[in-house]
């Protein structure tokens, strides 16, 4: 058996059974697997019993118990306040926004509360910036600073969701928020403001070490606010939602653990418009849920430059299982916020295609980024059609080899991997003094391929049973139709 490098390794027969077993595509039988792919997998049956969703006591808050006015602007953010508190004092329970549409500002999570939204409920967002004021305790592009409220936003809670089958509307477009990127594409115009000025403070503050309590940024620094941020939360469940026009990043979880993202419906198409971004999160199941994005559908992080190495925290134990990606950069992406390192990612019974999906797989870091990236784990994806390449690891990502830290990259495993239509099967770029790792590609199948590989710097590359432009008739797993 390959070595791997864990932190620790499972003997449990019983959990290499849930490794494989609860793994299995639609309720379909656990196919057999081979010893080192059921020893690869022991960890995430050890993840996933780990991770449990939070559970409420029986007792409901109706916001329109505490006056909330449907379709009124405004009419519900001091209501949904009220609800959340008075559920927090009573010892937790269920806050519920009925269906209609109700106008808030930001939301403010409490311990054991879950924000449950009903069939035909929309919570439409503030456009007023001002409103999203005093700035909190936030993380943004990897660096710690004070800045607008998340519009969904928990600080040091515990036992907290977002539940329902109804629809939260960011209400971002070319007329509010999304312009303060600075490009046309976005709505913005020459001589209106955006973002560089304070983007560029931010980030020479990150890499001063100027203390966080000094980086505050509010109105006139033009950072959008991601739209859900637990932050240093415990046992949180987002399950069911649907999230539209967002300002920035949608789901950023950020020094978490115990989290599940689960049936979640993410569509929006504006500039850093990730889907689900953890980030320095530990324990994380993400399952179920569609992504169709502007920008990765998936991004895991852990803080930038030498602002992630002060907090020094990883992501590690992830599980990303049967989730739909359609348009955006990547589909699974590490990076590129990701100084505190990443370890022990499980991808599998995904499906990942779009004209304008420009990657399946990515890593992405550079010796600014660097970071530790090992043990990721991959089995049953199926890639349609991607725009650039079906997997790429790169390290000359922005400004390349221009810093200390070079990145490593080790031990990524793929298993059973089928795409139909793209440009580069594979696009690797290391450093020669710091080459990407033990990559492992096994029974995978790589269709329609346009251009070769590209390959450099990579040591421990391994092809078993890889296919590339057969010309075959398969189903979806590979097999000969």
């Amino acid at each position: 058996m390959r070595g791997l490098r864990f932190d620790r390794l499972i003997a449990s027969s019983a959990l290499a059974f849930a490794a494989i077993g609860c793994f299995a595509k639609d309720n379909a039988p656990a196919r057999q697997v081979s010893q080192d792919e059921a020893y690869e997998w022991l960890v995430a049956g050890e993840i996933l019993e780990r991770i449990k969703a939070p559970t409420f006591a029986n007792r409901e808050f109706s916001i329109l118990d505490y006056g909330a006015r449907e379709g009124v602007e405004g009419g519900a953010g001091d209501a949904i306040a009220k609800a959340i508190k008075a559920c927090n004092e009573a010892g937790g329970g269920k806050v519920v926004i009925p269906s209609g549409t109700f106008h808030t500002g930001p939301i403010h999570l409490l311990s054991n509360v879950n924000l449950h939204l009903e069939e035909g409920a929309v919570v439409k967002f503030t456009t007023d910036t001002t409103k999203y004021l005093p700035a909190v305790y936030t993380r943004w592009e990897g660096v710690e600073c004070y800045n607008y409220s998340p519009l969904i936003y928990a600080f040091e809670q515990r036992n907290i969701a977002v539940t329902g089958k109804g629809t939260f509307d960011g209400q971002a477009g070319d007329d509010h928020w999304w312009s303060w990127k600075g490009r046309e594409e976005w709505g913005w115009k020459k001589g209106m403001p955006h973002q560089k000025d304070g983007r560029d403070r931010l980030f020479a503050q990150g890499e001063a070490g100027v203390p966080v309590e000094e980086r505050v940024y509010g109105e006139g620094d033009y950072l959008r606010p991601s739209f859900v941020q637990p932050y240093r939360c415990k046992n949180i469940l987002i399950e069911g939602v649907t999230f539209i026009n967002s300002p920035m990043w949608e789901l950023n979880p950020v020094l978490c653990e115990n989290l599940t993202v689960r049936g979640v419906t993410v569509v929006s198409h504006g500039p850093n418009n990730d889907g689900c971004n953890p980030e320095s999160c530990k324990d994380v199941l993400i399952e179920d849920c569609h992504f169709d994005t502007g920008d990765d559908c998936i991004a895991i992080k852990s803080g930038r430059n030498n602002d992630g190495r002060r907090v020094n925290v990883p992501s590690e134990n992830i599980i990303v299982r049967n989730c739909k990606m359609l348009e955006g950069h990547g589909g699974v992406v590490i990076g590129s916020e990701i100084s505190g390192g990443v370890r022990n990612v499980f991808v599998e019974n995904c499906e990942m295609s779009s004209p304008n999906l420009d990657r399946a797989l990515r890593i992405k870091t550079n010796s600014i980024r660097g970071g530790l990236i090992e043990n990721i784990f991959v089995r049953d994806v199926e890639v349609g059609l991607v725009k650039d390449s079906v997997i790429k690891i790169n390290f000359v990502y922005e400004e390349g080899d221009a810093g200390d830290f070079a990145p490593v990259v080790r031990n990524m495993v793929v298993r059973r991997l089928i795409s139909r239509d793209s440009k580069y099967a594979l696009y690797f770029k290391g450093y020669e003094h710091t080459p990407i790792t033990d990559v492992h590609l096994i029974d995978c199948q790589f269709e329609g391929v346009e251009k070769p590989s590209v390959l450099q710097h990579v040591r421990g590359l391994q092809f078993d049973n890889v296919q590339m432009n057969t010309g075959a008739k398969t189903d979806i797993w590979g097999n000969p139709l």
